[in-house]
């Protein structure tokens, strides 16, 4: 796996120091790693809006504009489960980093074996990260967690992802989407693909979810579903 990880940090110096340490961990760690500096939380949002794409997150918490915290914050509305390390030089701050799960605070001057120990843990959390998929989206790259589509529909040339907060229209065939999911998604119909996860009732001619979205069930899965559904849970 490579790790994506953002570096944000207002101070220049202290930016491309943590870049430094960031990649000299990736090569003494053997983890790949693509590492993103950013001079500012707003910097680091329009990238975000362009990729979500991000593992760990190494966030300034004072910086001019936006401060690490409430960059954290939005992040995690939009439910982004990212490894957050905050970096401060004071401690004061640190009740509001349970807020948004924050994995570590660094202080400044940040010593390099205490950041390797850190990052670490990230990875190590990152190995058990539920499963998920990358689409592409209106010019957009987004990582979403399998455990949070509901079902998708097949249209003409493209796809609908439907999640319980939004829906993704992605170029893609769904015979081709449904290899890249794993066990818990079933085809309930040649147009639509459903999560085994998040059913809450099983008919003959319809499977419904939770939202109540009643889809079809073609003729003859029947059997085959309720023996997914069963196996499954």
């Amino acid at each position: 796996m490579t790790y994506r990880i953002a570096v944000c940090d207002d101070d220049d110096a202290q930016l491309q120091l943590m870049h430094t340490l960031v990649s000299d961990w990736s090569r003494q760690s053997g983890h790949p790693c693509e590492i993103h500096s950013f001079p500012s939380a707003e910097a680091f949002l329009f990238a975000f809006e362009e990729n979500n794409c991000y593992d760990i997150l190494l966030l300034d918490i004072e910086m001019n504009g936006i401060s690490g915290i409430s960059l954290a914050r939005r992040i995690r509305r939009e439910r982004h489960r990212a490894e957050i390390i905050f970096i401060t030089s004071h401690f004061e701050f640190i009740s509001e980093g349970y807020e948004v799960d924050a994995l570590h605070f660094l202080t400044k001057p940040v010593p390099e074996a205490k950041l390797i120990q850190v990052l670490d843990k990230a990875a190590a959390r990152l190995s058990t990260e539920p499963p998920s998929v990358v689409i592409s989206c209106e010019d957009k790259t987004v990582k979403l967690y399998q455990e949070d589509i509901l079902y998708a529909e097949s249209f003409l040339h493209y796809i609908s992802i439907h999640t319980a907060e939004k829906e993704y229209k992605i170029r893609e065939n769904i015979s081709s989407f449904e290899k890249r999911l794993g066990d818990d998604f079933f085809r309930a119909h040649r147009s639509y693909l459903v999560s085994l996860k998040h059913i809450t009732g099983i008919s003959r001619t319809a499977v419904t979810l939770e939202g109540n979205a009643e889809l079809p069930l073609a003729r003859g899965k029947y059997d085959a579903i309720n023996r997914a559904f069963i196996e499954r849970n």
